[in-house]
């Protein structure tokens, strides 16, 4: 038996808050979600050329950056929920040793679709805004 719940929509309400989690921004979490994604660029695996760049260290890339939003909104909605889109917009960029925090609130609830988006923001503990957006998710009608 699985301890995850999905949320109906019967429990969910325009200006929900979502728990806040932290992201530890790890290099290997920056390498990783780089290479897991494909991304072979050099300045998400290797700390000379992020420098060279002018950053102090390997940064995170978008689509990790875009799985971790997603990640966000499904460990609140569980299991059962279905993303339906995700709309990101980047900031400062996530550098290895920073930690991100990530917030969210139900923005609004469509009863007729049981549809429901979620305003999420992804601020690091140095330079603020990493991302902002939101994840739309489908949602069992009754539990």
């Amino acid at each position: 038996m699985s301890e995850y719940k999905t949320l109906s929509l019967a429990e969910v309400a325009v200006g929900d808050k979502l728990p806040a989690i932290d992201i530890d921004v790890t290099t290997g979490l920056v390498v990783c979600g780089a290479l897991a994604t494909r991304d072979f660029e050099p300045v998400h695996h290797n700390k000379a050329v992020a420098v060279a760049a002018g950053l102090p260290d390997v940064f995170m890339n978008i689509l990790t950056s875009q799985g971790l939003m997603t990640r966000f909104a499904t460990d609140w909605s569980g299991p059962e929920a279905v993303v339906k889109a995700v709309d990101m917009r980047l900031g400062a960029p996530n550098i290895a040793g920073m930690v991100m925090t990530i917030t969210g609130e139900v923005t609004a609830v469509d009863s007729d679709s049981g549809v429901v988006d979620v305003a999420v923001l992804g601020e690091n503990n140095i330079w603020g805004m990493h991302m902002q957006g939101s994840v739309q998710l489908a949602l069992p009608m009754e539990a």
